[in-house]
């Protein structure tokens, strides 16, 4: 089974964490079912950017971006190449290690 290596993140996962997931799975899917809750303000129906990861190993081991996807991430903040909305995301048989930005685009979240 791949394993998903989550970099530390202050709020969501201060010491990291490393997981192992079923093939198939959705990296944001992935994370909520093994405690890390990180921001899906559409509710994973790639209409937001709230749960945009950057893949730092295995990024050539997902499903390749849609265009939707990649018109969402656009917008998101600290946009690398290397981003992927963990929504869209399907994890495939090879280890990821990915980094959850410090910063979204959650206006309810921010208290806009």
């Amino acid at each position: 089974m791949p394993k998903i290596t989550v970099l530390p993140h202050a709020e969501l996962a201060p010491e990291g964490v490393e997981i192992e997931v079923p093939a198939g799975t959705s990296v944001c899917e992935a994370l909520l079912e093994n405690g890390i809750p990180i921001e899906h303000a559409c509710e994973m129906v790639c209409a937001c950017t709230t749960c945009h990861v950057i893949v730092r190993k295995g990024y050539a081991s997902l499903n390749e971006p849609e265009e939707q996807e990649e018109d969402m991430l656009d917008k998101a903040w600290g946009l690398e190449p290397q981003s992927r909305l963990s929504c869209q995301a399907i994890v495939a048989q090879e280890d990821l290690t990915v980094e959850i930005p410090k910063y979204s685009i959650n206006h309810a979240k921010e208290n806009h």
